[in-house]
């Protein structure tokens, strides 16, 4: 079991930046990627967005169309950062960090709030 906790989140005004961390913890090499989703005001978990995600043996990285370009995902260590930048209104919500590991279903952390205005 992997256990995931985001940080980082808060209130921006748009075109500004926010840097997510999630620390991971427990049987990390179990997860095969570990990436972010977007979970938007009204939507449920299982229908948020795919971010970005990176492979944890060899920092293969995978963007989402819609954050090519602005975000960067990236890993210290057992932590895996979201560096947001050029943030938009339609980026607020909530962000789970999640592990797919090699084998069993996928782990998520707790979440954090992103709130950019306008």
């Amino acid at each position: 079991q992997v256990q995931l906790v985001e940080s980082g989140g808060g209130l921006v005004q748009a075109g500004g930046s926010l840097r997510l961390s999630c620390a991971a913890s427990g049987r990390t090499d179990s997860c095969d990627v570990v990436g972010w989703f977007h979970q938007p005001p009204g939507k449920e978990r299982a229908t948020s967005d795919f971010v970005a995600y990176i492979r944890w043996s060899n920092d293969y990285t995978y963007y989402a169309d819609f954050v090519k370009g602005r975000f960067t995902i990236s890993r210290d260590s057992n932590t895996v950062i979201l560096q947001m930048n050029s943030l938009k209104t339609e980026d607020t919500g909530l962000y789970y960090c999640y592990c797919d590991p090699f084998i069993g279903g996928r782990n998520w952390g707790q979440g954090t709030q992103v709130t950019v205005s306008s």
